[in-house]
C-alpha cells in the first residue's frame, strides 16, 4: 500500500488482464450482494472501516457484545476480528463469534494488530489464529511474529519490517493454518502457502491516515463473503481496488486529512475502465 502514484504504462505491463477482470467482478458483486459484515475491531478503526465497507456496498454491523453473537452471528456473511485496541472483556467475544462463524461455515478474517507487542496480546492472537481464519492480514512484524510465536520490541501498530521481509513467514504461516496471508507494505503480498502474488497498487501517504490498514482488511471480508472458496482471489482484489482508491484519491488530495475523505469518494466511484487501467497485481518469485 505504499507505491507511486498511478503510472498507466506500468499497470499494463505488469497485470494479467483476468487479475483485473477479478478485481472488477469481486467489486461489483459486492455491490450487487451488500454482503452483511460483523466487525469486532478496534475503536480507533471503527468509522473508518465501517465507511469503506459502505463506500463498497457492503453492510457493516460494527457488533462487538457477546450477548448478542448467538442471535446475530448466523445472519452475517463474514466477519472480521482485529485486536487493535485488544482487552480481557472483547476477547471471549472475538472468541465466540469466530467459533460460531466456523461452525456455520461462514469465513473470517483476522487482522493481529501488533500481534509480537507483548505476551498477552502474542497468546490471543494465537488463540484467535487456531480458530481457523479464512484469512490474515497484517503488516510485516505482525505476521513474523505470529509466524515465530514469539514478541519482543515493536512499534506499536506500525511494522518494523518490509513487506518483502515476511514472504518466507508468511508462506510458513498459511501453512500451517490453512488461511490466505497477506502481508501489506510496499508490495501487498498473498499467499496461500503455494502461489504467491504482490498487489503493487496504493501510495505512502495512506501511512498517515490511522486504520487505512484496519480498512483494507474489513474490505477483504466484505471480498470473500462473495466466494469464500476463492479467498486467494478475494484478497488480491480487495487490496488492489483499496489501492487504486488510494491512488485516485491522492490525485486531488492536499494531505493525508483530504486524502482520507477522497479515498472514500473514490472507492465508492471506482468503476471498471479504472480498474483495468491502473490494476497491478502480478506472481512473485
Amino acid at each position: 500500500m505504499e507505491n507511486s502514484p498511478i503510472n498507466s504504462e506500468q499497470n499494463q505491463e505488469q497485470t494479467h488482464p483476468k487479475w483485473s477482470n477479478t478485481s472488477w467482478e469481486f467489486l461489483s458483486k459486492v455491490r450487487q450482494k451488500s454482503p452483511l459484515i460483523q466487525c469486532i475491531t478496534n475503536y480507533v478503526s471503527m468509522d473508518l472501516a465501517a465507511n469503506t465497507l459502505l463506500a463498497a456496498g457492503a453492510s457493516p454491523a460494527m457488533l462487538h457484545s457477546i450477548d448478542e453473537i448467538p442471535d446475530f452471528t448466523p445472519q452475517i456473511d463474514a466477519l472480521y476480528i482485529n485486536v487493535g485496541t485488544l482487552s480481557s472483556t472483547v476477547l471471549p467475544a472475538m472468541k465466540s463469534a469466530a467459533e460460531l462463524a466456523v461452525s456455520i461455515g461462514k469465513p473470517w478474517v483476522f487482522d493481529p494488530v501488533a500481534a509480537g507487542a507483548s505476551s498477552f496480546r502474542l497468546r490471543a492472537c494465537l488463540d484467535l489464529l487456531s480458530l481457523k481464519p479464512t484469512v490474515v492480514r497484517g503488516n510485516g512484524s505482525e505476521i513474523i511474529a505470529l509466524s515465530r510465536a514469539s514478541f519482543g520490541a515493536t512499534k506499536g501498530a506500525d511494522s518494523k519490517h518490509e513487506s518483502m521481509d515476511a514472504l518466507d513467514a508468511a508462506k510458513s504461516l498459511a501453512q500451517a493454518t490453512g488461511a490466505v496471508v497477506a502481508v501489506t507494505g510496499a508490495v501487498d503480498i498473498i499467499t496461500d502457502g503455494k502461489q504467491v502474488i504482490g498487489a503493487h497498487n496504493g501510495i505512502q501517504m495512506l501511512q498517515k491516515i490511522t486504520a487505512t490498514g484496519c480498512s483494507v482488511t474489513a474490505l477483504i471480508a466484505a471480498f470473500v463473503a462473495i466466494d469464500p472458496t476463492h479467498a486467494f482471489e478475494a484478497t488480491a482484489a480487495a487490496l488492489s481496488v483499496f489501492g487504486i482508491a488510494g491512488e485516485l484519491g491522492m490525485l486531488s488530495a492536499k494531505g493525508p486529512a483530504s486524502l482520507r475523505a477522497n479515498l472514500i469518494d473514490s472507492l465508492y466511484g471506482l468503476d471498471e475502465a479504472s480498474i483495468h487501467q491502473y490494476s497491478k497485481i502480478s506472481p512473485l518469485a
